[in-house]
């Protein structure tokens, strides 16, 4: 039974909106909590600094609400720790009751078609990465592509059409760093041509997301009225859903316009199933796709009948995976850890039988996958917290449940982590950067200087 004279010591593994969100829950409870948030990066706010477009300061908002959590007394930030390598599960279990996974997705998920690795074929995850300033990613993109092709139909598809038919003089006033605003000012496209298998009414997009695209005075959208096309199934999920049925009009009144002349032409392609990227000399050269067609109940079949589209670079963004966690069983296909409510399953593969893992939990996108919005992971805290909460009676004390002792640990390790504190300083140290150029703020990418800033004394 856990020691009922201290609070109860839970460690969470991913700063980012799910595991601050569960942090906030348990909080919330009525239980006596002290809690540890576990981030790979020096900075906290996992996917909101570092997978949301930098001309989103909307959803960027959400980092309010979660500041106010973080600001509380029972949550400590610890940066710049990487699971696996500078802690481990059984390093977490000394000093913890329980611990909680929310490590989130920040891979791409694979696209089996004929030429997908050549030389001008990119993942979205990687470019996201790259233009959000990730110190982990290089800091140069090749931008040669005079017309380009994007995969996909979601949020993250748009986002990266978005940014590559944008001028980067209209990114220059969001936190992108120097070294993106170089890239970017010297893209060369100016055609970008969006592929969608199925039709308007199973897209993936947020109305306002799709609304964003013709806001730039530099990007004409196109809709070919060809592909304004609904079958049974379609009408059903239009009257189904408010946000569907918006997309489809939205893409419906696209189509039927007259086309302006913006200078960047961003093209928005239904029906057009990828086949094959085509290449010569090992670079991408165009891409292949077979036209689909409604079969009734919203799905689509192919026809045998193949575009040949003339682009020079590829970008897949057909959802993110998550990467496997030491110590933790792995679904490689669903991309999650095994969990039965956010308790985590074990298999034991000779008897055929599950077993919970005592006091381990998961929440967010390796809970469930990665679909979804942002606020969809409170759902999934709760749902957790509950079912930790419930054990919470059944839980072995650890070895040092010390306030002090894990701090200690790394410190021995020496382990140069960051604290919320920190953060405080490189937020500071950030928003001083933009300041003379009238920005609210430019992004730090390298990690010595992430560091240097929010740590100075252990950079």
């Amino acid at each position: 039974m856990t020691d009922q004279t201290r609070p109860l010591r839970v460690a969470i593994v991913g700063a980012g909106p799910a595991g601050i969100y569960a942090a906030d829950a348990l909080m919330k409870s009525d239980t006596e909590v002290s809690i540890d948030l576990f981030e790979r990066m020096p900075a906290p706010f996992g996917l909101i600094r570092y997978g949301v477009a930098p001309d989103h300061p909307r959803i960027k908002g959400i980092i309010t609400a979660l500041h106010k959590v973080l600001d509380k007394d029972a949550v400590r930030l610890l940066g710049n720790i990487d699971y696996g390598t500078d802690i481990t599960l059984d390093d977490l279990r000394r000093f913890y009751d329980a611990v909680i996974f929310s490590t989130g997705a920040n891979a791409d998920r694979a696209l089996n078609i004929p030429g997908i690795d050549l030389d001008g074929s990119y993942g979205a995850a990687d470019f996201v990465s790259w233009y959000d300033g990730h110190p982990d990613v290089p800091r140069t993109w090749p931008l040669e592509a005079e017309k380009v092709a994007v995969l996909g139909v979601g949020n993250v598809a748009l986002d990266i059409a978005r940014v590559l038919a944008k001028t980067g003089d209209e990114l220059l006033p969001t936190e992108i760093p120097a070294n993106v605003y170089e890239g970017l000012k010297n893209n060369k496209a100016v055609e970008v041509h969006v592929f969608g298998r199925r039709g308007p009414a199973q897209a993936k997009f947020t109305p306002l997301e799709l609304r964003e695209l013709d806001h730039s005075p530099n990007i004409e959208v196109i809709v070919d009225p060809e592909d304004i096309d609904y079958d049974e199934g379609s009408e059903a999920a239009r009257r189904g859903s408010k946000q569907v049925d918006m997309v489809a009009n939205t893409l419906q009144d696209w189509a039927i316009r007259d086309q302006g002349n913006r200078p960047h032409k961003l093209y928005l392609h239904f029906f057009e199933s990828p086949h094959e990227v085509l290449g010569e000399n090992g670079k991408v050269v165009g891409l292949r796709t077979e036209r689909t067609e409604l079969d009734g109940t919203g799905n689509v079949r192919g026809t045998g009948k193949f575009n040949d589209w003339d682009v020079q670079a590829v970008y897949r963004a057909v959802g993110y995976l998550s990467q496997n966690i030491a110590q933790l069983p792995f679904d490689e296909q669903a991309g999650t850890v095994p969990n039965e409510a956010g308790r985590v399953l074990s298999e034991d593969t000779a008897s055929g039988t599950s077993r919970f893992i005592p006091a381990t939990y998961v929440t967010g996108w390796i809970k469930r996958g990665p679909v979804g919005l942002i606020g969809h992971t409170k759902g999934d805290a709760n749902e957790t917290i509950a079912c930790l909460l419930e054990d919470a009676p059944g839980f072995a004390d650890p070895a040092e449940p010390a306030l002090d002792a894990i701090i200690e640990f790394l410190e021995n390790k020496g382990v140069p982590f960051t604290t919320w504190q920190g953060w405080y300083r490189l937020d500071a140290h950030e928003r001083s950067l933009g300041e003379p150029e009238g920005r609210e703020r430019i992004k730090v990418v390298e990690r010595e200087d992430m560091l240097r800033a929010s740590e100075p004394h252990r950079a």
